[in-house]
């Protein structure tokens, strides 16, 4: 037999024999791969809870709806609205007529913008820390004149003058009633803390928000006068880098002149204070 045959012989012996070992595993094995296949128990995920909504650090008391008003008396706070609160684009009459009351002997349309007054008074707040305020739509209509400079020597000064061009905003702070204004707008929250939310903080209270922003402006650097300023450019600056680098609401306070900041400081404590003396529910 020639040595290729014998090859062959062998290779056929040896096949054989591994498909006489394996054949039958193998062919078991291709039985359970058509058998269909169990699918796999479900497992389920936990899915987290939605992070917790944070709290309010300065709670406002809930309220109800305001009674009819009774006669009024000379001495008694102005009236609430009566019945439910008007939705926020339709609440400009009811704050015209609540500013009315608070402030009967004010030029209260001379010197408020009442069109859409709650967003615009949310939006002021909300900017008072920041460099600029958003001058075309602030509650309050522009101080009349222009800002007075004087020549002192060498320097630029704030005009002693200027501080007068707001006095009949100082004067409308200083007249009002603390606790009714307090109590009116506890009233109305729910329109401040929409109008907050529609800005773009949902998760935030503006109650918080403008006791941060008080005690922000109560932190007003005092500096004796004059003040002393620069011109660069078309605008004035202040001299001294750090009081430039004040926010727009501190610089207010610098601009009105120390008497006048002195009055508006002292109804923002008062305005704190009584923000902040109403446990919840009450």
């Amino acid at each position: 037999m020639k040595k290729s045959t014998v090859l062959l012989v062998f290779f056929a012996l040896a096949l054989g024999v591994v498909i006489g070992v394996l054949g039958p595993r193998l062919y078991q094995n291709y039985l359970k791969s058509q058998q269909p296949k169990t699918p796999p128990a479900l497992v389920k995920i936990p899915v987290p809870p939605p992070p917790a909504k944070p709290a309010a650090r300065y709670p406002v008391p809930e309220t109800t709806t305001a009674p009819a008003p009774k006669t009024p008396q000379a001495s008694a706070p102005p009236a609430l609205p009566s019945g439910p609160l008007p939705s926020l684009d339709k609440s400009d009459a009811t704050i015209r007529d609540v500013l009315n009351a608070l402030f009967p002997h004010q030029p209260v349309e001379r010197l408020l913008i009442l069109d859409h007054f709650i967003q615009r008074f949310v939006l002021l707040v909300d900017n008072l820390t920041k460099p600029d305020l958003p001058s075309r739509h602030l509650p309050t209509r522009p101080v009349a004149g222009h800002f007075l400079v004087e020549q002192a020597g060498q320097n630029l000064i704030i005009s002693p003058d200027n501080a007068r061009r707001y006095n009949p905003y100082v004067r409308l702070v200083e007249t009002v009633n603390t606790q009714r204004l307090v109590t009116v707008y506890f009233h109305l929250y729910p329109l401040f803390q929409e109008a907050y939310r529609q800005m773009g903080y949902p998760a935030g209270y503006f109650n918080d928000r403008l006791i941060e922003v008080i005690d922000h402006l109560l932190a007003t650097p005092k500096v004796s006068e004059p003040i002393q300023l620069v011109q660069p450019g078309i605008l004035y600056k202040y001299a001294d880098p750090s009081l430039e680098s004040l926010s727009a609401g501190q610089k207010i306070l610098l601009r009105m002149g120390t008497a006048n900041a002195a009055i508006i400081e002292q109804k923002l404590q008062e305005i704190r204070k009584a923000l902040i003396a109403h446990p919840p529910g009450n």
